[in-house]
């Protein structure tokens, strides 16, 4: 971030601020007979010098009291930090949240002007992907572990401020990363509040691009407070917010420090990030509905009527989409080819997870033959889940577009458990041929993940645990009752197996799993 060269009020009005010499004052605000304030702006160049210097002298005093000697051993060297931030990018940004401006953010790194409270969780979430021999050989999953503590004692939750707010949502991150999502709720509901009490959107900001990463924190809040919140079956914090749609994915990537906003000059426009807000809107309706539907046991026509709506919402918002934002191979190609084939691919999981859940109770048909449309809703959520594997293994088959945040594993389990029901009631053996391989696949995918996710063995123990209520209850497996809801949304707890009534075992994950280390 460059120094700062003009007043406030010709900051505020983009125009050159001109001092005739001798003059303490410019010639706009002499002419206009106001204050003229010369104060570098919040957020600018030496406003972040100040907090930098401040966060470091705050560090080595702990790293003194701590009786740390050499703390210089545990810290990443530059190209090591710039690696790390690189693959937070890839793996992480905007798949799991957005916060930053990356091209931005990562030369801000270079220069060793980006506050470490930030540095630490992003090295926590990252360090897994790394290779480098900094970490000595250990398992993928722990290599950011003591990164946490670090993040956690440089955190002044007192100080309010973006960089709290992103602190607190890179912490939170890092926590559900390792199953905890106690902790993670507490970081992620002290950004809610701070976000709200900045009033993020309102802030003045000292040009377009921090306005706009304003903007996306703050719609990044709105979406994991719908998640996070609905796991541990707490009120969300945030309320329905009406602010604006972040702009435009690839004029944000390109957007300099004060370079104006401005609408896509193309037809190739890619707003994925307003296209995941609205997606999130849905998903908040949904996670209500099924909630309702346990409490009130919902049926006739106030049970269609509900769902009918719902599924309208999903058809129309893609509908409304770009043909640029549609999925076909050709579109992802094109985003992957941008560097946001990852980023797309989320939109996706999102998309069809949301259609798996709604849809979820109609593939336990019995109770609902009286809605006409529960066997087409049934069909629906199958072919959810089914887009949802092909858009994993597209992801996985396209480079540089791997998917491998932690939610992959989850939606990837519940549309595991749709290809179950598959197997187990399904008398068209092309489909059970179909659906015996996706299992087959999804297993080795989970693995694949197992090696950078500790939480990835409950995600296995979720199945393992579905696949035994199968095998004693085929009548009740796919009821939408209490336990059921808990399979579907709490993605960070254990899940113990159902008490059904004990049936003969029709087959096992035996022969799906053979060759796969468990």
């Amino acid at each position: 971030m460059r120094k700062p060269t003009a007043c406030e009020a010709c900051r505020n009005r983009r125009r050159k601020c001109k001092i005739v010499e001798g003059e303490r004052d410019c010639t706009h605000c002499i002419a206009r007979r106001i204050k003229c304030v010369q104060k570098p702006p919040v957020g600018g160049y030496y406003h972040q010098s100040a907090l930098i210097s401040e966060s470091r002298q705050l560090e080595n005093g702990l790293d003194a009291q701590d009786g740390i000697q050499d703390a210089d051993s545990t810290y990443p060297p530059l190209a090591l930090r710039l690696e790390l931030v690189q693959l937070y990018f890839d793996y992480i940004h905007n798949q799991f949240h957005t916060l930053f401006h990356p091209p931005s953010f990562l030369a801000a790194v270079a220069e060793d002007r980006v506050e470490n409270v930030l540095l630490y969780p992003i090295f926590a979430l990252s360090a897994r992907f790394s290779t480098d021999p900094f970490f000595g050989g250990s398992p993928p999953s722990e290599r950011g572990a003591a990164f946490i503590p670090r993040g956690e004692r440089l955190l002044q939750i007192r100080r309010a401020s973006l960089t709290t707010v992103q602190a607190c949502v890179l912490l939170g991150a890092a926590y559900i990363a390792d199953g905890d999502d106690v902790t993670e709720n507490v970081y992620y509901g002290i950004a809610c509040r701070m976000a709200q009490l900045l009033d993020l959107p309102n802030r003045v900001a000292s040009s377009p691009l921090e306005h706009e990463i304003n903007i996306r924190v703050l719609s990044s809040l709105c979406m994991v407070d719908v998640w996070s919140s609905t796991a541990v079956k707490l009120p969300k914090l945030m309320p329905n917010l009406d602010i604006p749609l972040p702009t435009d994915e690839l004029q944000y990537l390109s957007l300099g420090s004060n370079m104006p906003l401005v609408s896509p000059g193309s037809d190739r426009s890619s707003p994925i990030l307003a296209e995941m807000i609205k997606l999130n809107r849905i998903l908040l309706a949904i996670n209500n509905f099924n909630e309702k539907c346990v409490q009130e046991h919902l049926e006739g026509v106030q049970l269609e009527d509900a769902v009918e709506q719902l599924s309208k919402r999903l058809d129309d918002w893609y509908e409304a989409l770009p043909d640029i934002m549609r999925d076909t191979p050709e579109n992802f190609a094109w985003f992957a080819s941008h560097g946001l084939g990852r980023y797309f691919a989320a939109v996706y999981l999102g998309y069809y997870h949301f259609g798996q859940l709604l849809f979820y109770q109609f593939l336990h048909v019995e109770p609902y033959s009286s809605i006409p449309s529960a066997g087409l809703y049934a069909e629906k959520c199958k072919d959810h889940a089914a887009k949802l594997c092909e858009m994993i293994y597209r992801a996985f088959e396209t480079p540089n577009s791997d998917v491998l945040y932690t939610m992959v594993a989850h939606v990837l389990v519940i549309a595991s458990t749709v290809q179950i029901h598959t197997l187990l009631f399904s008398s068209d053996e092309n489909r059970i041929g179909i659906s015996r391989a996706r299992l087959e696949r999804n297993f080795g995918i989970l693995l694949h993940l197992k090696q950078y996710w500790s939480t990835l063995s409950r995600a296995m123990n979720r199945l393992r645990a579905f696949h035994d209520t199968c095998r004693k209850s085929m009548d009740t497996s796919f009821v939408l009752d209490r336990w059921m809801l808990r399979f579907l949304v709490e993605f960070a707890k254990e899940v113990e197996e159902k008490e059904p009534d004990v049936q003969s075992p029709l087959w096992t994950l035996a022969g799906l799993t053979q060759g796969f280390d468990l």
